[in-house]
């Protein structure tokens, strides 16, 4: 899989971009403010309907531009298929499948899939259990589309109960009145039922990436301490066991919620459910999170990339790999061996503020970035 063409409007600093791109090795370099990680940034869009480097699309369009649109032809074997995404802040977003009107943004999932290593990756971590919620969640999307549906599913349901929890608890604790909980009662079981499929496919995921973290951890470091991930369940207490089955998540999930309800109704929010999770890191007995060096703590973060890579490589078809500036953060040893191991993925595409920042073992297609502007070296 690879893409062949990026093209843009109104993107970032991009008033448009035209490039075509080939498989194997692409590199991008020009300084910092030039618009180098713009151009990766939007393929990783195509992919995944959202940014590694903001929460929201507000700040994708062009200052003065209404919308922005990216489109980008990806290869994969002998098939040949555009994607056309047009970014409307503050409401739907619009999709075109080779240049048909009426395909939905989610219609699209799939088709391209990327694996992105940037800077940011360190969150992955040293930050909030969000962070690898959504790492788990956007690399279930990549493997099976319909999860961008069960994601959608969950999050209205849970927005529908914060608000009924919300009016519960202000009767109760403010007016002093009895709340109805019957209907609070039904939302339980549509919360129940959404975040069992979640939060099964995310049990099954983690179990798929542990062994895969352990090989990439130990190749690209000779630290001490063995990588370990545990899925953290709010529906549960700490060390007590999940089930995958679906039904039994159901009925774990129903008990927690009613166990939880007093809680829930003093603090007018949700606290059982996937959106309470972590996936907690561990090297050796310790928490990475607080604990390991900053050397181990990206080498982990990239561990997790990795085998995320060789999940979705398993799947048939190479990822389109992307590393954005994320040399410059690595000492020399582990850019070797970063570079050794994505340098045979059928397509990898690198942003770097300078030549140097890029191992020789990613020598390829040079793309020099300056001011908006995207020339190919000759």
């Amino acid at each position: 899989m690879y893409v062949s063409h990026l093209q843009l409007a109104d993107y970032r600093s991009y008033e448009a971009a035209n490039l075509e791109l080939e498989p194997g090795i692409s590199t991008f370099v020009g300084p910092n403010g030039q618009g180098k990680t713009n151009l990766v940034e939007a393929i990783g869009y195509v992919a995944t309907h959202g940014s590694h480097r903001v929460a929201n699309d507000a700040p994708l369009v062009r200052r003065g531009a209404e919308r922005a649109i990216v489109r980008a032809a990806v290869v994969r074997g002998d098939r040949r298929a555009v994607i056309e995404l047009e970014i409307n802040p503050g409401k739907a977003n619009r999709a075109r499948l080779n240049r048909s009107a009426g395909t939905r943004p989610r219609d699209v999932l799939g088709i391209l899939r990327t694996v992105l290593f940037a800077p940011e990756d360190l969150s992955l971590v040293k930050g909030d259990p969000g962070e690898r919620r959504r790492f788990l969640d956007e690399l279930l999307v990549a493997r099976a589309p319909r999860y961008a549906g069960v994601r959608s599913d969950y999050e209205r349901v849970l927005k529908q109960r914060n608000a009924l929890l919300k009016s519960a608890s202000a009767r109760y604790f403010k007016q002093r009145a009895e709340p109805d909980l019957t209907t609070l009662e039904v939302w339980d079981q549509h919360l129940a039922e959404a975040g069992a499929e979640l939060l099964g496919a995310r049990l099954v995921l983690a179990a798929e990436l542990q062994p895969l973290v352990e090989k990439a951890y130990g190749e690209l470091t000779s630290s001490a301490g063995s990588p370990a991930l545990h899925y953290r369940s709010s529906a549960v207490e700490e060390g007590d066991e999940l089930p995958v089955d679906r039904p039994q998540l159901v009925d774990v999930l129903r008990a927690a919620l009613a166990e939880a309800r007093p809680q829930e109704l003093r603090r007018g929010v949700s606290l059982v459910g996937p959106h309470r999770d972590d996936l907690q890191l561990r090297l050796g007995d310790l928490p990475a999170k607080g604990y390991a060096s900053q050397g181990e703590s990206w080498s982990f973060a990239l561990a997790l990339r990795l085998a995320g890579f060789e999940l979705l490589r398993a799947d048939g078809d190479d990822p389109v790999l992307i590393l954005d500036d994320v040399f410059a953060e690595l000492d020399s040893e582990r850019r070797r061996k970063l570079a050794e191991h994505v340098r045979t993925a059928e397509q990898v595409l690198v942003s770097a503020a300078v030549p140097g920042d890029v191992p020789p073992e990613l020598m390829g297609a040079r793309y020099r970035v300056r001011e908006g502007t995207v020339e190919r070296e000759r």
